[in-house]
């Protein structure tokens, strides 16, 4: 059974930094790529970052130069480093694996992570 589990997430003010992390029960090899997804009250859910198994990476415009993805194929676990953090930041984060269309699998939502930026 595949499973992601988010951690990190919490309070920072703004301009401050997390890491966030996604350990899989799985082998994330398996998947043709892993990504970080969040969720805005209010909002749809919209996609972060991607990094396919042999290391390329992806960000939306929104975060492109702030926000870092990476994986440790050894430990199953897929991390997103986010610095300059903004109050639009805010939002339940969460990490799933891609396929090459660029899609998340709807089966393997997890709880997610949340994150609050404000002062």
């Amino acid at each position: 059974q595949v499973q992601f589990v988010e951690s990190g997430g919490g309070l920072v003010q703004p301009g401050g930094s997390l890491r966030l992390s996604c350990a899989a029960s799985v082998s994330i090899l398996s998947f043709y790529a892993m990504g970080w997804y969040r969720q805005a009250p209010g909002k749809q859910r919209e996609w972060v970052a991607t990094i396919k198994s042999g290391g390329i990476t992806k960000y939306a415009d929104s975060v492109k130069g702030l926000f870092t993805i990476s994986r440790d194929n050894a430990k199953n676990t897929v991390y997103l480093q986010m610095n300059s953090l903004k109050p639009e930041d805010t939002a339940v984060y969460y990490c799933n694996a891609v396929n090459s269309w660029g899609t998340a699998n709807s089966d393997y939502w997890g709880q997610g992570t949340q994150v609050t930026v404000s002062s």
